[in-house]
C-alpha cells in the first residue's frame, strides 16, 4: 500500500468534485505531481462552461505573479456564472510569500475556488492558517508510490479505467518507465485508444507492440528466471539490461525483487500454506501461489534473509553509498550472483 501522507484521500477529492461539492480553497501539495494535475485539471475542464471560461476562469504561474496578484483575482466576483475559478500553477514559486494567504482566509470568497499547485513542496505545518485551509476547503498532500507498488498501482488504475492487465504487462510498463506515474497513465491511455472496441485486456504482446518493451527482458521474467533459479536466463535477462539502460531502472528492479523474495519469507513462515490462506495474506492471484512454493524448495528461509540483505545492500550502492561509479548492471549482476550461488 502507498503510504498516505494527507488526512483527505485523492479519491474522495475527485468524488466530491463530480459530485458537484466545491470547496472555496485546494491546497494541493507534495512530491508527486500526477495527483496534483488530475485534481487541478479536473476544476479547469469541468465545473465552468466554454462560455463562462472566458470572464471566470484564471490560470495563473507562481514564477510570474504576486501573492497580492492571486488574492485580487480572488476576490473579485463570477459574472454571468455562480463560480469563479482561480487556479495558481507552479505555486511553489510563492513559497517565500505565500504566508500571506492567510489575510485572505480570514474572508473568502465563498464563490471563487481558489486552488494552489504546490508541487514538491510542502506548507509549514506548524502556521496557524493550515488550520484555516483545513476548516474552509481542502488540504491534500501527495500519497507517496513507491518503486515497488508501482506494479499495482497500474493494476489500479486499469481497473478504474475499466481495464484489465496481467502482472507481466504490468511489470513490463513498471520496468520501462519507473515510477513517474504522469507517463505511465499515458501510455495506459494510448492502450485504451488502440484497444477500442478489441476489448479490454492488456497484455503483453500488446505492451510489446505499442510500447517498446521486451516481453522476454522485464523484470516479471528476471523475477520468474530467479525463483527458478535458471542462470542461463538471469544473466541474458541482466546483460539485455545493460544494452537497454534506457528500459532500465536499477531501483525498479531492485523493488521488485525485493518484494517476491519479501513475500518468499512470509511464505516460508506460514503455518496454513493452502492456495486461498496463502492468496490472502500476501495480496496475491491464487493462480500465482505455486510460484511461492516451488521457490521455496529452492531458498531456505537462511537463504532468503541474506538475500533480502544483499538487495538492501544493492540499493544502497545504486543511490551512491559505498560505490563508486559502479554501472547499474554491475550491480545487478553482482547480486544476481548472490542470490544464485
Amino acid at each position: 500500500m502507498a503510504k498516505e501522507e494527507s488526512k483527505v484521500n485523492f479519491n474522495t477529492i475527485m468524488s466530491g468534485l463530480k459530485a458537484g461539492r466545491y470547496a472555496p480553497i485546494y491546497f494541493l501539495m507534495g512530491e508527486e505531481p500526477y495527483f496534483i494535475d488530475k485534481i487541478s485539471d479536473y476544476i479547469e475542464n469541468n465545473i465552468l462552461t466554454d462560455d463562462q471560461k472566458d470572464m471566470n476562469l484564471r490560470i495563473l504561474y507562481g514564477k510570474d505573479v504576486k501573492m497580492e496578484d492571486i488574492l485580487l483575482e480572488a476576490r473579485q466576483y463570477p459574472f454571468a456564472s455562480d463560480r469563479r475559478i482561480v487556479i495558481v500553477k507552479e505555486a511553489q514559486s510563492l513559497k517565500r510569500n505565500i504566508d500571506k494567504i492567510e489575510l485572505y482566509l480570514k474572508a473568502p470568497v465563498m464563490s471563487t475556488i481558489l486552488v494552489f499547485c504546490y508541487k514538491y513542496e510542502k506548507l509549514d505545518g506548524r502556521k496557524k492558517y493550515i488550520k484555516d485551509i483545513e476548516r474552509l476547503g481542502v488540504l491534500f498532500q501527495t500519497p507517496t508510490i513507491y518503486d515497488n507498488q508501482i506494479p499495482e498501482w497500474i493494476i489500479r488504475y486499469c481497473t478504474d479505467e475499466g481495464l484489465q492487465i496481467d502482472r507481466k504487462a504490468a511489470s513490463m510498463l513498471a520496468n520501462n518507465i519507473g515510477n513517474d506515474l504522469t507517463r505511465i497513465a499515458s501510455e495506459i491511455d494510448k492502450l485504451k485508444i488502440i484497444l477500442a472496441d478489441k476489448g479490454n485486456a492488456i497484455t503483453p504482446d500488446l505492451v510489446e507492440t505499442n510500447v517498446g518493451i521486451s516481453k522476454e527482458y522485464n523484470n516479471f521474467e528476471l523475477v520468474a528466471a530467479l525463483r527458478r533459479k535458471n542462470t542461463e536466463q538471469v544473466f541474458r535477462i541482466v546483460d539485455y539490461f545493460g544494452k537497454s539502460p534506457k528500459s532500465f531502472v536499477v531501483q525498479v528492479t531492485l523493488a521488485t525483487i525485493f518484494k517476491f523474495f519479501a513475500d518468499l519469507l512470509y511464505y516460508q513462515l506460514l503455518r496454513d500454506k493452502s492456495s486461498a490462506a496463502v492468496a490472502r495474506r500476501l495480496g496475491i492471484n491464487p493462480y500465482f501461489v505455486t510460484d511461492y512454493a516451488e521457490a521455496s524448495r529452492l531458498y531456505p528461509i537462511q537463504k532468503i534473509q541474506r538475500i533480502i540483505g544483499y538487495i538492501r545492500h544493492t540499493d544502497a550502492k545504486s543511490k551512491g553509498f559505498g560505490s563508486v561509479n559502479t554501472a547499474p548492471e554491475d550491480l545487478l549482476k553482482e547480486l544476481c550472483y548472490k542470490i544464485l550461488y
